[in-house]
């Protein structure tokens, strides 16, 4: 009696022991499944993704449009005119004097829609240089606000400071040049008397202002903007400023067409302005040299005249 007790107990509970092996492998087997499903989502989502990364490094306007489809990006939200000002950084601000700048070309006049131009300005260099909202509205109300003081073409300054420091407000260069407008504190020193002295260089909105002084001062001692930008960049007294002239030519048009109004994309490459072609005009006929080819003798063939005897 007790050995039958004993083997049925042992034979339940190897039953158990069995069930309950079984039951492992079988879950050991669908998580095994399952992850090697899931493995396999994910290499196609990544294939995809990179194709969809390729795809929008060579169309760039593909990526505006589904950026802007996305419900996850963030809006620029409309700034009042307070939250622009920037009364701690810029109490000497000054109105905007009369000038007799000569180079009337950097100049422009403040039109009405002047904020609706600013505001998409702003957010196609946030976009374009990843740079965060607010802190771009900053940067570029600052210019603005420099360009009506001394009577420049904020656009021209906010190309500068695209080429010069991507927007960087700490930028600085191995031979000393700081900031947003990457200006050398050391050779125009007497300029940061008022600010503070070169230690307030890398002030955002006071090296905006002095860069911009020193631009507008290059400009109309050269009488051209390319002329001003290659003094500048240093390259005053060279034959070539390395195309610096033209990259920042180059951004100034996009930033132009970009406050036009036009579509831009922010993804665009850094190309330069394209020199005018230059035709050469046809060489004017002279007349008189005409005419005496007209009375000269014709020449005489080799072979002779043909009603000449040939003699042998």
């Amino acid at each position: 009696m007790l050995n039958s007790m004993t083997t049925a107990m042992h034979k339940i509970a190897n039953q158990s022991a069995e069930q309950t092996i079984a039951g492992a492998v079988a879950m050991h087997g669908k998580a095994r499944r399952l992850l090697t499903t899931a493995r396999h989502a994910l290499t196609v989502l990544g294939v995809f993704a990179i194709m969809a990364l390729v795809l929008m490094f060579f169309k760039p306007d593909l990526a505006d449009r589904l950026q802007a489809l996305s419900p996850f990006t963030p809006a620029i939200a409309a700034s009042s005119d307070d939250d622009m000002q920037f009364a701690e950084l810029n109490d000497d601000a000054a109105s905007p004097a009369p000038t007799d700048d000569k180079v009337t070309v950097i100049t422009r006049s403040v039109a009405p829609d002047t904020d609706i131009q600013q505001k998409r300005v702003t957010q196609w260099i946030a976009k374009r240089y990843r740079v965060a909202n607010d802190a771009t509205n900053m940067l570029v109300s600052a210019a603005y606000t420099t360009a009506r003081e001394i009577n420049l073409d904020p656009l021209l300054i906010l190309a500068v400071m695209a080429i010069e420091s991507r927007f960087n407000p700490f930028a600085e260069s191995p031979v000393g040049a700081q900031g947003l407008m990457q200006v050398m504190s050391k050779v125009h020193y007497d300029k940061f008397e008022q600010t503070g002295g070169p230690r307030s260089a890398l002030n955002p909105v006071v090296n905006i202002k002095v860069g911009a002084m020193i631009l507008k001062e290059y400009v109309k001692s050269g009488g051209s903007i390319e002329a001003g930008l290659k003094r500048y960049v240093g390259a005053g007294d060279m034959q070539s400023d390395d195309g610096y002239g033209s990259k920042v030519l180059g951004e100034y048009d996009r930033l132009k067409a970009v406050a036009a109004g036009k579509h831009v994309s922010a993804f665009a490459p850094m190309q330069g302005r394209a020199a005018p072609r230059v035709e050469t005009l046809p060489k004017p006929i002279d007349q008189k040299s005409v005419a005496n080819d007209k009375n000269a003798p014709e020449p005489k063939s080799a072979m002779g005249d043909a009603d000449s005897p040939t003699t042998i």
